[in-house]
């Protein structure tokens, strides 16, 4: 069987699904897509969510609490919190006072909320990367980096470069290119008191809140189309692919009536599915952009039912979902999953064989991780393939943003 091979679904130059934004910028765009026959009505809808007061995404509509403590990190957990404040600072230093006012906003700010990760410029919150001389946007990318583990900055820019070689192969480089992406800091940096910063953009969106040696990377969007680079500077770059092969393998681990009981839909676009079950702009996954009260309920199969190498390889799945992190606060998210491994629900939508197409959530009262293919947005392909995918991490009742943490400080 031959592989499906991303470069079989490029639109031709005079299309116009590209011909018809080509040589518009990011401003002018977004503007364009809020009459767009596809992306208008989706902005209508994540407008009406927007402006909701935060609570917190639950699994029946009652939040749950004293999940998360206000503490000092255990010993071995602790995030680089001296680290981040020095890198906060010299980005600080680096910008100008006009630019150091977009830039901040109150740790609480409701603009935490306004992420997305379309390729269009919803919410112009922060400054944008592309239009920032380089010192500046590399001080910013240093709190970053200084932020996550260098596995996970290494993600981040990859899928900053996949965007732009993204851009390139469809001749819209002011939409998508490797700096198309906006950055801001909510609270003073402190090793005290909680702060922190998000950047977000087409397929990459992260929230980092640190409340003294305590780490909150969440909400956490990373998302790829296409899911490798195979020419250019960055030739070889691929994303996701480890992820994906553990994810079959848990599935192929299943005895078949515990797979049957996890699989809640065959199909991707399932008769049996609800209406609303597929969103125009998520598809299937359900914590994405502006769903940040949203009630999921738990699906498929209890993990505590699983065998033992299914539940290894459930580890090994929560893992690389969770590589982002700096080391301390890593094994600090892990202990806290592991720990309501009890209310732990795996569910699968699709196919798990060869390249078909899938869809799947691990979910708890402290974490939701999806992970789904995806139709093309800028490839031609309509129907959910393997080199177009959404990854989402959140943290529910109350903790997204590590909003329960600066609920607690204050």
């Amino acid at each position: 069987m031959s592989t499906l091979s991303f470069r079989d679904f490029l639109f031709a130059p005079d299309h116009p699904r590209v011909a018809e934004i080509r040589g518009l910028n990011a401003r002018e765009y977004a503007e364009a897509a809020t009459t767009d026959s596809f992306a208008g009505p989706m902005i209508e809808g994540w407008k009406k969510l927007y402006p909701q007061p935060f609570s917190g995404i639950t699994s029946d509509g009652v939040r749950r609490e004293g999940l998360f403590p206000l503490a000092a990190a255990r010993p071995g957990e602790e995030a680089p919190t001296a680290e981040m404040v020095a890198a906060a600072g010299k980005l600080l230093g680096a910008v100008t006072p006009e630019q150091k006012r977009k830039l901040c906003y109150a740790v609480d700010a409701p603009e935490w909320q306004s992420w997305a990760n379309p390729e269009f410029m919803q919410h112009d919150t922060g400054l944008r990367l592309d239009e920032l001389e380089p010192p500046v946007r590399d001080a910013a990318l240093a709190l970053v980096e200084a932020s996550l583990s260098a596995e996970g900055y290494g993600l981040v820019r990859n899928l900053m470069r996949i965007n732009g070689f993204l851009g390139d192969l469809v001749e819209l480089p002011l939409l998508m290119n490797e700096f198309s992406y906006n950055v801001a800091l909510y609270g003073e940096p402190s090793e005290t008191e909680p702060w922190g910063w998000q950047i977000f953009g087409h397929h990459a969106a992260l929230n980092c809140l640190v409340a003294g040696t305590q780490l909150v990377i969440s909400p956490v969007f990373m998302g790829a189309e296409p899911d490798m680079i195979d020419d250019g500077p960055y030739k070889g770059v691929k994303v996701f692919k480890e992820r994906i092969a553990l994810a079959r393998a848990l599935m192929a681990a299943l005895p078949d009536g515990l797979r049957a009981e996890a699989t809640v839909y065959q199909e991707m676009v399932d008769p049996a599915m609800p209406e609303g079950r597929i969103h125009p702009g998520d598809e299937r996954h359900l914590g994405g952009c502006f769903q940040d009260n949203r009630e999921i309920p738990y699906e498929g199969i209890p993990v505590t039912g699983m065998p033992a190498e299914a539940r290894a390889l459930l580890d090994a799945v929560v893992d690389d979902f969770i590589a982002y992190l700096p080391d301390g606060p890593r094994a600090a998210r892990r202990r806290e999953i592991q720990e309501h491994y009890g209310e732990t629900f795996f569910s699968w939508i699709g196919g798990w064989k060869g390249e078909e197409a899938f869809y799947f959530r691990i979910q708890s009262p402290v974490a939701v991780l999806e992970l789904d293919h995806h139709t093309g947005v800028f490839l031609s392909n309509d129907q959910p393939a393997p080199f177009h995918m959404h990854t989402v991490v959140r943290t529910p009742n109350g903790n997204d943003y590590g909003r329960e943490l600066v609920k607690q400080a204050r």
